[in-house]
């Protein structure tokens, strides 16, 4: 354990479930525990979800790990951007309350079974599902994971990153968790790009096509509400992101429930467009509500 002190408050810092759970149970305090998950290289979008949880009056409790099990692609784990100290300086300065930091081996501890299986009901077999095989396994066995050792009242959730939550929601439903999931807004850049970890790997030129995302959505909510067939809506978007300087992975149009292509905007009570391309090598997903 290590201390953080940032305007006369104390941030702890646990590298050790069983250090963490002894400080949970031994805190002075009768607030609701709010948990973040997080794989690090914080941003506004992480910060965002600690400021919630804390308007919701929880002692809040961030996690940095990057789980290995949610990456199919070893180069991609490997990439990924690993910035602890910066990140334990900004959860210091909104007033964190607690940084679990494990290593590998303490959330999946050498000799332990750590095979696990669900039946996602066809959540995890689109979209992502698709051009990840695995990662949900493995956001569902490190989430379930991280809960059983925090054990907090609520969890929060960024919407960014749609299906996953979707994956989240259905573990908590089917496994009995007592924990209430608590999905935030996406946080935009000023132009319109989703915040995210991977954004600082783009060049300056790719910064400045990245929000060309963000205006494809904004044209297919255009688009849907003036009745547009969503199979030409999702043509016509994977076109512009090809325009545009993408390569683009998917655009569907969804059941936000199912996660299900609609044909028709009627179809569902909540339909979302959910997109994935490649902009320089760094993929970038984003989502929006077409119809709620």
């Amino acid at each position: 354990m290590s201390r953080y002190q940032s305007k006369g408050k104390t941030m702890y810092i646990f590298y050790k479930a069983a250090d963490l759970r002894s400080h949970l149970e031994m805190r002075a305090s009768s607030s609701a525990i709010g948990f973040i998950p997080t794989m690090g290289a914080l941003h506004e979008g992480h910060l965002a979800l600690i400021r919630t949880a804390q308007a919701d009056d929880c002692y809040t409790v961030c996690s940095i790990f990057v789980n290995p099990t949610q990456f199919n692609d070893p180069s991609d784990l490997e990439k990924y951007p690993r910035t602890p100290g910066k990140d334990a300086e900004l959860l210091a300065k909104v007033g964190c309350d607690v940084i679990f930091m494990p290593e590998v081996e303490e959330i999946y501890p050498p000799g332990s079974d750590q095979d696990f299986e669900m039946d996602f009901n066809g959540l995890d077999q689109v979209m992502e599902g698709v051009f990840r095989p695995g990662h949900f396994k493995g956001v569902a066995q490190v989430v379930k994971r991280l809960l059983d050792l925090v054990d907090p009242d609520k969890l929060y959730m960024g919407q960014k990153d749609f299906q996953q939550v979707a994956i989240v929601r259905h573990l908590i439903r089917v496994t009995g968790l007592p924990v209430q999931l608590i999905v935030v807004p996406t946080v935009r850049e000023a132009d319109g790009l989703a915040m995210s970890s991977r954004n600082v790997r783009l060049s300056p030129e790719g910064r400045r096509r990245g929000p060309a995302i963000y205006q494809i959505l904004l044209a297919a909510k255009s688009k849907a509400t003036n009745g547009i067939p969503s199979a030409e809506i999702s043509r016509e978007a994977m076109t512009a992101l090809s325009d545009a300087g993408f390569e683009p992975e998917y655009f569907e149009i969804v059941d936000a429930e199912t996660l299900q292509p609609v044909q028709t905007m009627q179809e569902a009570r909540k339909v979302v467009a959910c997109v994935a391309a490649w902009l320089e090598g760094v993929r970038l997903i984003d989502n929006m509500a077409l119809i709620s």
